[in-house]
Order: C-alpha cells, then structure tokens, then sequence
C-alpha cells in the first residue's frame, strides 16, 4: 500500500494549504490559486489512470468484459465483496468486483491498481467503469506490455471456462444454424468425457500425440517465421472401434477446441466447401470421418484401371446401386486443406479418419495436409490396462498375465475388451474371466481364418 500511504500525505497537505487559502485569501485570488494548484497537482502527480467503461458500443463493450474476466480470479482471492456470475455458455461460476476498493496486480516488477466503480443515475442506465492506476514511470510498459497481457490472459481464462461446442452442417438451416457460419453449421455443447488419462492407447504413443499437440499450440510465431499457415493434419485409421473418435475428444477436451464435424456428403459443391471452411473459427478442430466412405476418394491411378477395364468392355452393366458422383471433387478437398482458402484463420487441426488407408489418393496424406499418420490398432497389453483402471478400478490381478499372453496372438479391439469389462464391472474377477473367453475365441476364429485362406499356401 506504498502508492496509497504516500498518496494520502500528498492529498492532506493540498487540503490543508487549500484550507488557509480559503481563509486568508479574497474570493478572487482564490479562484486563480485554486485553478493553479489543480494545475500544479496534475503536473507532479506520481501517477497516471486509464478509464475502461462499459458502454454499447461493441469494441468497447469487448474491451471491458476482457478486463472483467482478467480480474475475476484477483477479485476472488483478494476482494472482501463480491458478485457472483456465471456467462453464458461458461463453465463455472466467475466473480467481478462489488466495491471501489483497489486491487493490487503485479507482472513482470509492475505494479497496477484496478478499482470497479458503480455509479446510479437516475433515468439511465448504471455506470459502470473500471479504473487502472499506476505509476508514471510504467507509462510505456503499461501501454505496450500489460494491456496486452492482461488481454492475452482475459482470453485465455474465457477460453478455458467456455463450453466446448461441436458443429455439424448436416440439416443446415434452423434458426440457430443462421447465427452461427450464415445457416453452414449447427452447433450444440459437446460433453464427451474422453481424456488422455482414459484413452486405450500405448503410453509412448500417447505421450507423443500430447507433445505434438502442445508445440503446435505455442508456435504461432514460429509457423509466421517459416510462411507457413498455422495448421496441422492429423491422420487417424485403422479397424473399426480402435479408438478413432474417443482420440478425436480428447484432442479437443486437451486443447479445448472446438469441433466441427464435416459431412462432405452434405456439401453441395466446392464452392460452399470454402464457405463451410471461412465460417469456422480459429482454436477448433475440422473433423472428417471416415472419408474413404464419403466421397469418390479413391486412389485415381487405381480407377483409371478400372476405368480402363470398363472402356475396354463397354457391354459391362455397371451396379444398380451405383450413385451419381457428388459435385465435391478430390481437387476441392484437397484445396480445403491446403489451399489459398486454408489460410483464412489459424490454430486450427484438420483430421481425417479411415478405416480403409489403401483405398485413399495419396495426394490426400502427403505432408502439409496430413502431418501427422496416426495407427490406431487392437487392444495391446498396455491398453488393456488403461481400460481394467478405468472399468474395474484394479491395476494389478491374478489374471493380467494370462491376458497379456493371449493378447500377444489374440486380436480385439479397445472397443470390444471394454463391452466384457464393462458387461461384470462390478465383479473384477468375472470381467477378466469374460475377458480372457473372449480372447481365446478370438484366437481360435483367428486360427481358423488361417487355415480357410485361399492365399496361405500349403504344407
């Protein structure tokens, strides 16, 4: 309270002198001493204000309600009154100042003060204002380096309190869908529980897919430095209920991103592809599931045989489920992803899921566009282990060296080990047992698909 002490010594001696000029002096000379020591106060003054109100117009209003989120976490640890809120759309429970009793913030050996002032006017709306005190000496720091944090942080905190929302643009058009991308998407909260702590994955892999995660997010600079947009593609494929989609939320749930989940049967052509594409925000993360069955994406050297074949035997009937091709070609995904038009916005992931790799143009995976391949296979050991935490609550059991033996020839997946964890999880040892059934039928169906196929040669 060193500002504040050495303030009140300042302001009771201008009183007092105000005082015995008011008693000495004529009605005149007082009037011009009065104006030249409010002169004099405004010269030697140690200390400067920034005024930040909340009024109506928008920029101003954004700039207030940054401030208001930046001091919340301050106002609750060190204010003595408080209001309690919770936003729209956040998360948890926020609190703003009640009283015009300063705050002190420090960052980087600068001291600012921030006091919230409400004022009642009658016919009008309240006044409300936020008001930040510092020293003269800080003025350039203040306005080039403080303001900006405290911005930085007050996003930051709104990000992290936010719900998470996923977008889809399949039935476009309801009222909420106009407000959000011009009637492109329709979003609704996005709950799923998924973490990197629950996953079903290898622990190196694990590991490796959160480091990335965490340097794509702190490198906006360095994506700037190299001419590079700041955006990374993951690829994700492998057998059915490997684990694709639960990966997916814990990305977004990791990073806190929203997702937007693209049908590219839903799009009507590549134009209003880049529409869906500009109508996404930044932090977010496009998600495009099994594309091998959306579209016509198939390898183009592999149909040209195929159409070569055709051409050669024109009698051919062609399937009568066959469906016309859509109007979004392979040339307008592979601009979405890395065109001209994937530059407007940043910090976005863009993830596409298969469960077929070879039947994909390779032009799709290339670096760039897809960065980073990701096979997600069965349930391995380490997995399994993972899941018993998670379904049983047990880490260790008689049991989990028989099952590790028999997962090292057995396949299922993360998906099917959970269903048996899941079916006894209030009986551990029951569960296993189920489990290592399962197991063992696996491996005999394994063994018995060996023996049927035409491919294996004989003894």
């Amino acid at each position: 309270m060193e500002m504040w002490a050495s303030l009140g010594t300042a302001i009771a001696s201008i009183v007092f002198i105000r005082s015995m000029a008011r008693e000495f002096l004529p009605p005149e000379l007082y009037q011009q001493f009065r104006i030249l020591m409010l002169k004099l106060w405004k010269y030697f003054s140690s200390y400067v204000t920034i005024i930040i109100e909340e009024n109506e117009v928008m920029k101003g209003r954004e700039v207030y309600e940054l401030v208001q989120s930046y001091l919340s976490p301050l106002s609750s640890s060190a204010a003595s009154r408080l209001k309690l809120n919770r936003p729209k759309n956040a998360k948890d429970f926020t609190f703003t100042m009640y009283e015009s009793r300063p705050i002190l913030d420090e960052f980087d050996g600068l001291k600012a003060w921030w006091t919230f002032h409400s004022i009642e006017r009658p016919a009008l709306n309240e006044k409300r204002y936020f008001e930040l005190k510092f020293h003269k000496k800080d003025r350039s720091r203040v306005l080039s380096s403080y303001l900006s944090h405290v911005m930085a942080e007050a996003k930051s905190l709104e990000l992290r309190n936010r719900q998470l929302k996923i977008y889809t643009n399949q039935g476009g058009g309801d009222a909420r869908s106009y407000f959000y991308g011009h009637g492109l998407w329709t979003p609704v909260v996005f709950e799923h529980p998924a973490t990197f702590e629950t996953l079903a994955l290898h622990p190196e892999l694990k590991e490796d897919i959160k480091q990335d995660l965490q340097m794509f997010s702190q490198r906006e600079k360095y994506y700037k430095e190299v001419g590079r947009v700041w955006k990374r593609g993951y690829f994700l494929y492998g057998p059915p209920g490997t684990g694709k989609t639960s990966l997916i939320a814990a990305i977004a749930n990791y990073l806190q991103y929203d997702i937007y989940d693209l049908d590219l049967n839903e799009a009507k052509s590549d134009s209003q592809l880049r529409k869906l594409l500009i109508a996404t925000n930044n932090k977010s993360i496009i998600v495009i599931e099994d594309i091998d069955c959306s579209l016509d994406l198939s390898d183009r050297k592999k149909k040209a045989k195929k159409e070569s074949k055709e051409d050669q035997n024109p009698a051919a009937e062609k399937p009568e489920n066959e469906t016309p091709e859509s109007k979004v070609t392979l040339s307008g995904v592979l601009n979405f992803t890395d065109g001209l038009w994937s530059c407007c916005g940043s910090e976005r992931i863009i993830i596409f899921t298969t469960n077929n790799k070879d039947r994909l143009d390779s032009a799709l995976l290339r670096p760039g566009r897809m960065d980073k391949h990701i096979h997600l296979s069965f349930c391995g050991f380490s997995a399994f282990r993972v899941l018993s935490k998670n379904y049983l609550r047990i880490e260790e059991h008689p049991l989990f060296q028989e099952i590790e033996v028999l997962m090292e020839t057995a396949q299922l997946t993360p998906a099917e080990v959970s269903e048996e964890l899941l079916s006894s999880s209030s009986d551990a040892t029951a569960a296993l047992l189920k489990l290592i059934d399962a197991l063992r039928r696996a491996k005999e169906k394994a063994a018995l698909m060996g023996e049927k196929d035409p491919h294996v040669p004989a003894e």
